[in-house]
């Protein structure tokens, strides 16, 4: 997803007559850009009517007041490039917002550029039952390519795990191995398919959708007005 695109041609994200049916309607793999296109509303401040925070105070892969009147939710890859701009240039402008209580950012997988895709997602939620998924996420997209797919064969995921100082490396091992894990990363794919998602980075602000690694300005507008109407 270029983030280059014209900002109202990225907002497309699938809203059905009922919030009930987006939730409800089942899926075994990512919609066609066509039928997305079909049933898509467009606009700055259109919703897709279902709540996805998780507003638990032990997640690991969340930063923010479990109670902030604004969550900002995330679907991306640890091997996309424009997840990589986002969170080296846009999250960064972002915490000032954590800070205050204002915003809380959750994290959720949406592994589609392959297996290694598959394995880093493994490997950052091992780091995050070891307390290390924002440093894993950091150190990841610090290092992704502007373009192309970032090269994460399980080696390279060893090696972050140990610039991250990851406490028991063999328990990450086993963790990023494990068939649990693996089973997370696609429960985590399967939601963001069932409300339509096609592309990383894919966010929602309350309930708001953002494609594409936009501007940060893009994610004040939403953070402010949305925070005003709390």
């Amino acid at each position: 997803m270029s983030k280059h695109m014209p900002y109202a041609a990225l907002i497309a994200v699938v809203v059905l007559l009922g919030a009930g049916l987006v939730w409800l309607a089942s899926t075994s793999g990512p919609p066609s850009s066509e039928s997305i296109a079909a049933t898509a509303t467009q606009g700055q401040q259109q919703g897709i009517g279902v709540d996805l925070s998780r507003r638990d105070a032990d997640d690991p892969r969340a930063i923010g007041d479990v109670d902030a009147p604004v969550v900002l939710i995330q679907y991306e890859d640890f091997r996309c490039p424009f997840c990589g701009v986002h969170a080296r240039d846009t999250q960064p402008q972002l915490q000032k917002y954590v800070d205050d209580g204002t915003l809380r950012i959750e994290f959720n997988d949406l592994s589609i550029f392959g297996e290694q895709s598959d394995r880093a997602a493994a490997a950052s939620r091992a780091a995050a039952a070891q307390g290390k998924f924002w440093e894993f996420y950091d150190a990841v997209f610090a290092d992704a390519p502007e373009r192309g797919h970032a090269d994460l064969p399980d080696s390279v995921l060893m090696k972050y795990a140990q610039e991250i100082r990851v406490q028991d490396l063999k328990k990450f091992e086993v963790d990023m191995n494990s068939d649990e894990t693996a089973a997370a990363v696609q429960e985590d794919a399967q939601t963001a398919y069932r409300i339509g998602a096609s592309s990383t980075p894919l966010f929602l602000v309350n309930d708001e959708p953002i494609l594409g690694a936009q501007p940060d300005d893009v994610f004040i507008e939403k953070i402010e007005r949305l925070a005003s109407k709390s």
